[in-house]
């Protein structure tokens, strides 16, 4: 039902999961009366307050209360973090920015030790990573401050009161408002130009398409319970226009898009990674190429940056460093991009990795639960890798959708310094979801297949290491589940032989977990467990049937053979010696520490033919793809994924 000029708000746009149909039916009556939450039994009692401060902060400071919920639902989507700030430094509700003690306390990098080219060709290329200092912080980093003067309320409360944290995001729409020389109104439709200022860009693209984020949201509704348990609902406004021209006098500079390869739907800046040589015959930060002419595009690689903007854009400029395609900003959702598609950066530590890959770097920290990403941010990045999805023929799926931790080690003794990221706090289930490729059961009753679908909000594994080496970490929820070696929370947890370490509940330790969207082949069920095939044994994880980690699936494995009792396991998947022509060296294919054993099956992401790009030279006359006769499976074999050659297995239907 569409909301009348009087702006009734709150009621659900779409529903959720574990919602009746009569509680949803109540409230569609009961919150456009009210403007709050409907009245609940007494232990849902709590769920009406923050539905109430949007409320009474809307009567305020007269912002159309659907503007302030779609603003901050695209911030923080209404979650709080218990006053912990984002990774910019953002608090509450509305990600109001005070930066600069937190950016000072968190700017560090990299979880790994990794060769970020990954080419045995190659020496290693190990740069230091020491992110600049940048102490100027822009207004985008620092509106609390602003807030607090606007609203006479102390910065304090401001963080960790997400009633007073809405007001303080009320105040600052006025007053964009107000200095837009626009009337306050009633109509959501008005504040076009005061959204797009409150996303602190100060370019017109970026803050074009924060703002048209903020009235999809408006158009179609939303409704989720917070992490503090409280119900918020906003009402959809299917029919909802907006003065777009609004956005000619906020006074933002422009930023030519020139160049860069990016949809429509996002802003994007091109800021080139450079090209150059320096040192000893040296050069950097990226090889240049022909693709998708030359090798398909098979992968896109999620990262986090492991640091703030401004310091990671002078990283990426400097030829000395490594590269990646795409960083997004967490305040506002803006690209840079760095390296064509066409040409291979250095981002995976696995040349053939690189060689077939995108990869996307997202402001923020893995170690840092509550350093929480924007919506904005997530939902840029997906209109990102739907594009590029679309445009390289990509399938949406985590075969090829990967972080970097599950980028396999090229070669045994690479395994212990692959890199983690974006670890266990990533959303996937929810980053799916906004790529329009949801998780879900897709096997039958009997089905031998499974994807790891936890609940994230409800999941919350213990980690340690976040801030200090054995101390748990703050809790909060994950993707990811822990394996056991025995259907029992007090056996020992999986072992990776690959790590030569024993496992541990490390947040950086990825030896015994799985990660939603991942698929497996059902080993053995017992009550409420499941085991599955990982790295050559039997793991297991809870699976209970009333609130389960893991749906049935269906798909493609590989298991060994007839006759053999086990098959090797590749990091990579190279051409057979006999493919390479005179005067490129032929690359060792070496198997990792690990094999599948006969009886077991992995699931298959894709087969390819065994390619090397050969690219060790500034100058690219010497630059060759070489393609082998020997094809191999991609397949998911523990956290990370892996290669088998098509020769050592058998390919067998499952899970229909």
């Amino acid at each position: 039902m569409r909301g009348s000029a009087t702006d009734p708000t709150t009621t659900p746009g779409h529903r959720h999961r574990r919602r009746t149909a009569g509680t949803l039916a109540s409230a569609a009556l009961l919150l456009p009366l009210l403007g709050a939450a409907p009245a609940q039994s007494a232990p849902e009692a709590s769920a009406g307050r923050l539905q109430q401060a949007f409320a009474t902060a809307s009567a305020e400071y007269h912002v159309p209360q659907s503007v302030l919920l779609a603003v901050s639902y695209l911030q923080s989507r209404w979650d709080s973090h218990a006053g912990a700030p984002s990774v910019t430094g953002g608090y509450g509700p509305m990600h109001l920015t005070d930066a600069r003690s937190a950016l000072a306390a968190t700017e560090h990098f990299a979880e790994g030790t990794e060769d970020a080219r990954g080419d045995g060709a190659r020496a290693a290329l190990r740069p230091r990573a020491d992110v600049p200092a940048d102490r100027t912080l822009p207004a985008r980093l620092r509106t609390l401050a602003r807030a607090a003067r606007l609203t006479g309320r102390p910065a304090a409360e401001l963080r960790t009161d997400p009633a007073a944290n809405v007001a303080g995001g009320a105040a600052l729409l006025a007053a964009a408002q107000k200095e837009l020389g626009e009337p306050v109104s009633a109509d959501p439709a008005a504040w076009y130009g005061a959204v797009a200022r409150f996303s602190g860009a100060d370019d017109t693209a970026t803050a074009a398409a924060y703002a048209n984020d903020v009235y999809d949201v408006l158009r179609t509704g939303e409704e989720r319970v917070t992490d503090d348990g409280q119900r918020v609902a906003l009402a959809a406004r299917p029919h909802l226009s907006a003065d777009t021209s609004q956005l000619r006098r906020a006074g933002l500079r422009t930023v030519p898009a020139d160049g860069t390869e990016c949809p429509r739907s996002v802003s994007c800046e091109w800021i080139p990674a450079p090209y150059a040589q320096f040192g000893n015959d040296d050069y950097g930060n990226h090889d240049l190429g022909d693709r998708p002419a030359s090798q398909r595009i098979k992968y896109i690689v999620i990262h986090d940056t492991e640091g703030a903007w401004d310091g990671v854009l002078n990283l990426i400029q400097d030829p000395t460093y490594v590269s990646w395609n795409y960083t997004i900003r967490s305040t506002d959702g803006l690209i840079a991009q760095h390296v064509k598609a066409k040409d291979v950066a250095w981002h995976a530590g696995n040349w053939d990795v690189n060689a077939r890959s995108v990869g996307i770097e997202h402001e923020g920290f893995l170690a840092a639960p509550d350093a929480w990403y924007t919506e904005a941010m997530y939902r840029s990045s997906a209109r990102l890798v739907r594009y590029l999805a679309r445009t390289y023929d990509i399938p949406l799926d985590r075969q090829h959708i990967l972080g970097h931790d599950n980028v396999p080690g090229p070669t045994a003794s690479t395994i212990p310094g692959m890199h983690t990221d974006p670890g266990p706090y990533w959303d996937w289930a929810h980053y799916f979801q906004l790529l329009g490729h949801p998780f879900h059961r897709t096997g039958g009753k009997g089905s031998p297949l499974v994807t790891i679908l936890p609940d994230y909000a409800s999941n919350q594994p213990v980690y340690t290491g976040c801030t200090t080496k054995g101390e748990p970490c703050t809790a909060h929820g994950s993707g990811e589940v822990r394996l056991y070696t025995d259907h029992d929370v007090n056996a020992p947890l999986v072992k990776d032989i690959g790590l030569k370490t024993d496992p541990t509940d490390g947040v950086n330790d990825l030896s015994s977990r799985v990660s939603t969207g991942q698929q497996y082949a059902v080993a053995d069920r017992w009550g409420d467990w499941t085991a599955i095939w990982y790295l050559g044994q039997k793991a297991w994880f809870e699976n209970p049937r009333e609130d389960p980690t893991a749906v049935r699936a269906s798909g493609l494995v590989v298991t060994p053979k007839d006759g053999a009792a086990s098959v090797p396991v590749y990091g990579r998947a190279y051409p057979e010696k006999e493919a390479y022509p005179a005067g490129v060296p032929a690359q060792s294919v070496v198997p990792l520490p690990y094999t599948i054993p006969a009886g077991q099956s992995y699931v298959v992401g894709d087969e390819m033919p065994g390619e090397y790009y050969y690219a060790v030279t500034f100058t690219t006359d010497s630059h060759r793809v070489v393609v082998g006769k020997d094809l191999y499976y991609e397949i998911q074999y523990g956290h990370r994924v892996a290669f088998v050659r098509a020769a050592d297995v058998r390919l067998v239907g499952s899970g229909r």
